[in-house]
């Protein structure tokens, strides 16, 4: 038997493993208790710098040395992956977006990254060579999206239900050629489906005519989570980006090639140059406005943008892992019936369309997609229009070629065009190559503007920040680590990745004997108001919509339910941002509208005054005191009132409990990181000590477990590397013995009932 001291010393060994993902072989030479494991330790400390900063940037680069390589215009999809291929290469790179990052059509997706199974079909009847190309580098983005931000992407299913006979081997053929197009890149098979799996699979269908099915697979995704990680990867690589930055003149040198820009800080109205060596107009379906900006007498529309309306229904209408493709609507559009994040989206429609900033889902297309839903569902299911939990509508920039002969010719992919000034614009193309668009963006910029960039494009192989301390199972030691309740933590790995850790440096206690940390906006999702404080100060959101719709998904899942948390939402960033009596207004009132956009009824007039006194409205007050509530000394304050303090309750105790740790020990560890964005071994040790873990270590163990979440000598210690190290050590104070569980291991066959 292992003395008290081995089995310490063999639990931290474990607990260090759980942190920094190494195997571990235990001391008496047992088999390693991990085989190819996942690094799952917490990310280093890292705040990015705040939007002044970012301005001072922008504004420096007149300075001689500081100007550009690369001044993007536009901070969607395209834009933002311009940006991290650029900056990852070595480029000083700039990027601009006059209204929030992912604003416009890359948060209103149908949030699949997919080969298009439906080009191919075409590819092949209509003998397009063109089509055959999209579907084949669309399954190779394909299966990088998935590998560069793991978190934010996954494998769905999707049925394709079939109701004659002889389309069974026919869509069975198409998926199989879906496949082997993919090649080693490929996900999962596709499989033939009889009619009782399928009702078994996906029971809210339309048995009726059934003759079975065929599953094949495609990717899903959180499409502006997406894109913030992409924004926030290429702060990481050195860009400097700002939102809600608007170009208003494109400057030109004396031989007439353009040298920066004339930008307008919206939120402020302060205006500025900007210096590059060249402009990339990245500015999807409003691409036309920047070409007229470059060339007001000439220049000759080329995007014709479509409308694709999607609607969200409860998650009853589908099950939670498996989507319905309808490849025959009755009008011959085709029609994703797809389960995200708890509801189900339904859509798409394709219509023509103007371009405006937030297009409103038209009656018409709502009721177009309910109609298609109950042909394809059981008529024991009543489809109504009350089912309706938002709806939104997207403008895809299908293209054309300015150098093509006839002015009708749509490009299916992207199109890449340099304007005779030097502007070069990169058009169309959907999400899933975001990324081989950017190269090839990157690529002729290189030539264009005659750069010099460090490296080639790395982009299929630089991990998106939140990626690499993630794991499938990491939301497990959030929840231990934070004592949050599993959906959330669940919610919270799904949506930041290993950046998770630092949202749950804001949480503030419940005051309830479970979860621990961790106040929902709404009792029905999986939101936490700490998201709202993380979004203001490490991801740029300067409104309540860029919270309610892009930071978080709540307005696409649910406008009522994100009408419901604006207020609250407000009182947040408004403390946060010390917004005023008025601007606390204003943001009440824009996004309320905004909601509209997004199927919630026009309110009445008089609604203003229901909410009022739920905004805040002592915003400078609260702000003074907003040290207070970050780090958790003292009560948290109510937000209702100037200050009030929530009535004290006793905290629960970590006696047989699912966290680790009480809510106090939680707070003193974050009082310590108050005013520092890290502290010293010492100043650790100290607080160990606090904590009364110093004596279940000592200093050879902290070593082993600092070096274990990357903590090299000499280093600053974040917060969410020693909460790391806390939990590690509780861990293993808590574990049941290890020797124990060793001699268990060794317990014959013959005397253990016929199984391990």
């Amino acid at each position: 038997m292992l003395g008290a001291v081995t089995r310490r010393r063999v639990g931290y060994a474990a607990a260090a493993t759980a942190v920094a993902g190494t195997s571990l072989v235990l001391l008496n030479g047992s088999t390693p208790i991990h085989h190819e494991p996942v690094s799952t330790k917490p990310p280093p400390p890292w705040t990015p710098p705040s939007r002044k900063q970012m301005l001072d940037k922008l504004k420096a680069s007149t300075k001689p040395g500081e100007e550009f390589d690369i001044l993007v215009v536009g901070g969607g999809a395209t834009g933002a992956g311009v940006a991290v291929d650029a900056a990852t290469r070595g480029l000083k790179v700039a990027l601009v977006e006059r209204d929030d990052f992912s604003s416009g059509t890359s948060s209103k997706s149908t949030k699949l990254v997919h080969g298009g199974v439906r080009y191919l079909e075409k590819a092949f009847w209509e003998l397009d060579y063109e089509q055959y190309k999209l579907v084949r580098e669309a399954l190779h983005e394909r299966r990088t999206f998935l590998t560069t931000a793991p978190y934010l992407s996954f494998m769905l299913p999707i049925m394709l239900p079939v109701y004659t006979w002889w389309k069974l081997p026919y869509y069975w053929a198409g998926c199989k050629a879906y496949d082997f197009l993919a090649g080693k890149e490929n996900m999962e098979s596709s499989y033939l489906m009889s009619k009782g799996k399928a009702m078994d699979a996906f029971p809210m269908l339309n048995d009726k005519g059934l003759v079975g099915a065929v599953v094949y697979y495609d990717g899903q995704h959180n499409d502006s989570r997406m894109n913030m990680a992409l924004i926030m990867t290429a702060v990481k690589h050195g860009a400097a980006v700002a939102n809600y930055t608007e170009v208003t003149t494109l400057n030109k040198d004396g031989s007439g090639k353009i040298v920066g820009a004339e930008v307008v800080d919206n939120m402020t109205g302060e205006k500025w140059e900007i210096k590059a060596k060249g402009v990339i107009n990245a500015t999807g379906p409003f691409t036309d406005e920047l070409l007229t900006l470059e060339n007001p007498k000439d220049h000759k529309p080329i995007v014709a943008p479509s409308s694709g309306v999607h609607i969200t229904l409860p998650n009853y209408y589908s099950p939670r892992k498996m989507g319905l493709l309808d490849a025959q609507t009755s009008d011959g559009r085709v029609i994703f019936f797809l389960p995200w994040q708890g509801n189900v989206i339904a859509g798409t429609t394709d219509s023509p369309s103007a371009v405006v900033r937030d297009p409103k889902p038209g009656e018409d297309d709502v009721e177009w997609v309910l109609d298609e839903v109950r042909r394809y569902l059981n008529p024991d299911i009543q489809v109504r229009r009350g089912d309706v939990l938002s709806a939104w509508s997207g403008l895809r920039p299908l293209v054309r070629d300015p150098k093509a002969k006839s002015s009708q010719a749509l490009v299916r992919n992207h199109l890449i065009h340099v304007s005779p000034s030097g502007l070069l614009t990169v058009a169309g193309g959907k999400w899933t190559t975001y990324r081989a668009m950017a190269e090839e963006a990157v690529d002729e910029a290189v030539k264009v503007f005659g750069l010099k960039p460090t490296s080639g494009c790395v982009t299929n192989d630089v991990k998106l920040l939140g990626s690499d301390g993630w794991s499938p199972n990491m939301y497990i030691r959030l929840v231990q680590s934070f004592g949050v309740d599993t959906e959330v933590a669940q919610h919270l790995s799904q949506s930041y990745g290993d950046r998770a850790w630092t949202v749950l440096s804001y949480a503030e206690s419940t005051g309830q004997r479970w979860p621990l940390t961790g106040r929902r906006l709404t009792p029905n999702y999986p939101y936490i108001e700490a998201e709202v404080h993380y979004a203001v100060q490490n991801e740029y959101a300067l409104t309540a919509v860029d919270f309610i719709a892009r930071r978080s998904r709540l307005s696409f899942l649910n406008a009522g339910a994100a009408l419901d948390v604006l207020p609250r939402v407000i009182q947040i960033m408004g403390d946060e941002l010390e917004w005023d009596v008025k601007r606390r207004r204003s943001e009440w009132i824009k996004g309320r509208d905004f909601l509209v956009s997004m199927g919630l009824p026009p309110q009445a007039e008089n609604e203003f005054s229901q909410v009022k006194g739920k905004l805040g409205d002592a915003g400078l007050l609260r702000s003074s005191l907003g040290w207070l509530q970050r780090s958790f000394v003292g009560t948290a304050l109510s937000f209702v009132g100037i200050g009030s303090p929530l009535p004290k309750s006793s905290l629960p105790t970590a006696h047989h409990s699912r966290a680790l740790f009480p809510v106090q020990d939680l707070e003193l560890v974050k009082k310590a990181f108050a005013q520092h964005e890290t502290v010293n071994k010492d100043e650790a040790i100290s607080i160990l000590k606090e904590l009364g873990l110093w004596g279940l270590a000592g200093q050879e163990v902290l070593d082993d477990l600092l070096k274990g979440v990357g903590v090299r000598n000499g280093e600053g210690i974040g917060f969410e590397q020693l909460w790391s190290v806390c939990t590690a050590i509780k861990s293993s104070s808590v574990s049941p013995s290890v020797s124990a569980t060793i001699k268990r291991n060794k317990i014959p066959v013959n005397k253990s009932g016929g199984g391990v």
